[in-house]
C-alpha cells in the first residue's frame, strides 16, 4: 500500500497562505501526501513581500536527492524559482527523471514588480519549462513569457500556443485579471481548435485571494498524481479553488488579502 505522492519545490510563506505552505495544505486537503523542497526564505504578510532570500543551489539539490532516493513521486508542482543556479538544477533533475510536472511561474509581485532577472528567465524558458507537463501563468505572466498584450480571450489563446513553442505539453492561462464577472481560464494543448478548453467560473468577491496561484497548481498536480486527465484535473482544481475562497471570503486573518479556506471540505489520506 502507497499514499498518492505529490511533491512541491516552491519558496516559504511564513504567514502560511502562500508558497510551499498553501502548496501542502492543498495537497493534504485532497488527500494526497505531501512532500516538500524549499527554494527561497520569503518575508512577508497578508499586506505584502518585503524580502526573498533564496535557497543555496547546493541545499535544494540535496533535498532534492534526499527525496527522490527515498520515495516515490507521481507528481510535481515547481512554484518560486527566481534564481539561475536553483533552476539550472531542477532542470537536471527532470531530466533525469519521467513523472508529470505542473509549473507556476512567479515572475511578477501582485504590485507588478520583477522577481526575474533576465538571465534566470532565459533558463527557465530555455531549460525548465521543456520539462513541463503543465504551464499555469497568470495574465501578466503569459505576457511576460509571450510577448503578447493580453486583452481577451483570443488573446488569452495566442499566448498559450506561443508559450507551447518552449517545448511544454499545455499551458493554462488564468483570466482572473481581465475585466468583468465570468472568470475564464484558458487551457491550451496544441493548435488546433480542438486543442482549447474553456473553464468558466462566478467571480468571489473576497478580500481573501493570497495564494489563489499556488493552491490551483497544487491542486491540478494532485488530480493528475491521481490519475485524472488533464483537462479534468484542470477543471477540478478549479473548482476547488473556487469554493476554497467561497468558504474563505467571510473569515479575517491578517490586515491585508487573507489566505483561502483549504480545508472546507478536507478528504482522508487516500491508499492506494
Amino acid at each position: 500500500m502507497k499514499y498518492t505522492t505529490i511533491l512541491s519545490i516552491a519558496g516559504s510563506d511564513c504567514s502560511g497562505g502562500a508558497g510551499i505552505q498553501a502548496d501542502i495544505k492543498t495537497i493534504s486537503a485532497l488527500g494526497c501526501y505531501a512532500a516538500s523542497i524549499v527554494t527561497a526564505v520569503t518575508v512577508q504578510n497578508t499586506c505584502g513581500v518585503k524580502n526573498i532570500y533564496p535557497v543555496p543551489a547546493q541545499i535544494v539539490k540535496e533535498q532534492i536527492q534526499a527525496i527522490t532516493e527515498d520515495m516515490q513521486i507521481d507528481a510535481l508542482k515547481i512554484g518560486m524559482v527566481t534564481d539561475e543556479s536553483i533552476i539550472a538544477v531542477i532542470a537536471d533533475f527532470l531530466s533525469a527523471n519521467c513523472f508529470p510536472v505542473v509549473f507556476d511561474p512567479v515572475l511578477v509581485s501582485s504590485s507588478g514588480y520583477s522577481l526575474v532577472a533576465p538571465e534566470a528567465l532565459h533558463a527557465m524558458c530555455d531549460r525548465l519549462i521543456p520539462h513541463c507537463t503543465l504551464m499555469t501563468p497568470n495574465l501578466p505572466e503569459a505576457e511576460i513569457l509571450s510577448g503578447i498584450p493580453i486583452r481577451d480571450i483570443e488573446d488569452m489563446a495566442n499566448a498559450g500556443r506561443h508559450i507551447l513553442t518552449y517545448g511544454c505539453r499545455s499551458v493554462l492561462i488564468k483570466g482572473g485579471h481581465l475585466d468583468g464577472g465570468d472568470m475564464t481560464d484558458i487551457l491550451v494543448c496544441g493548435n488546433t481548435p480542438e486543442d482549447i478548453h474553456r473553464y468558466h467560473s462566478a467571480k468571489i468577491n473576497s478580500a481573501n485571494t493570497h495564494g489563489t496561484g499556488c493552491t490551483l497548481s497544487s491542486a491540478i498536480a494532485a488530480y493528475i498524481g491521481q490519475g485524472v486527465s488533464l483537462p479534468e484535473a484542470v477543471g477540478l482544481g478549479k473548482k476547488y479553488l473556487t469554493d476554497a475562497l467561497f468558504y474563505g471570503k467571510d473569515v479575517t486573518i491578517g490586515k491585508g488579502h487573507g489566505p483561502l479556506n483549504h480545508f472546507f471540505n478536507p478528504k482522508k489520506l487516500m491508499i492506494k
